[in-house]
């Protein structure tokens, strides 16, 4: 059975997928085997075909060169680019968890260190009706996952960031550490990644630039964040 690691926001559109497509690809080029799964996913396209198209998931699979197929790579598929749980509501396909359990476990047998990534912010529900109330933290939770965080880098990311990780510590959720994206360097940037390591305790681990095609970590770092 591999190690794994959740992969989390501090919100929507700080460069989440971008960042862990770097990730899964550094640990691939160190020639770990290493591997990609998401519960759900919203605000996918939809191909000539009718096909659902996980953009996310197929930008990391591409990106990684890890060759997986859509089915392995995403439980959940949703076109419409809302929360996953207003989206299930439209489509009257709400997300079981024991489907997703199953699905994590299959893909934690395959590889050494699967990353998976979240969907949106830490506390994005997942499923809200008669049935189930699941919430992002309650799956990590239960899955027993420890976390990496993404944020942006510029302003506002001290707020985001600190109260993300006082969260997963109320979730009982292991922050293993932060990475920056965005990054340019400014004095304020550095600013706030002081300010976030002395205000948490938890390390900024890495800062990736716009563009970046290589995560400037440590391979080995890297796969000791893995649990």
């Amino acid at each position: 059975m591999g190690k794994a690691l959740f992969i989390t926001g501090t919100g929507t559109d700080v460069g989440k997928t971008f960042v862990t497509g770097l990730i899964v690809k550094r640990l691939r080029d160190a020639g770990k085997h290493a591997g990609y799964y998401k519960a759900a996913l919203s605000g996918a396209e939809r191909a000539a075909d009718g096909t659902l198209l996980p953009g996310d998931a197929l930008h990391v699979n591409r990106v990684a060169n890890i060759g997986e197929t859509v089915e392995n790579l995403v439980s959940y598929i949703y076109e419409e680019a809302v929360s996953p749980h207003l989206a299930a509501q439209h489509t009257g396909s709400p997300i079981d968890f024991s489907r997703v359990q199953a699905d994590y476990q299959r893909a934690k047998a395959k590889y050494d260190y699967l990353t998976m990534e979240g969907s949106g912010g830490i506390i994005c529900p997942l499923r809200w009706d008669e049935g189930e109330h699941l919430v992002l933290d309650d799956m990590v939770e239960r899955l027993g996952l420890p976390a990496l965080i993404v944020a942006d880098a510029g302003l506002g990311t001290i707020n985001a960031t600190v109260l993300t990780i006082e969260h997963l510590s109320l979730r009982h959720i292991p922050a293993k550490g932060v990475i920056l994206n965005s990054w340019t360097g400014s004095a304020m940037e550095e600013d706030n990644r002081k300010m976030i390591e002395a205000m948490t305790g938890i390390p900024v681990v890495a800062l990736v630039g716009r563009g970046d095609e290589e995560l400037a970590m440590d391979a080995e770092a890297l796969a000791a964040l893995y649990a």
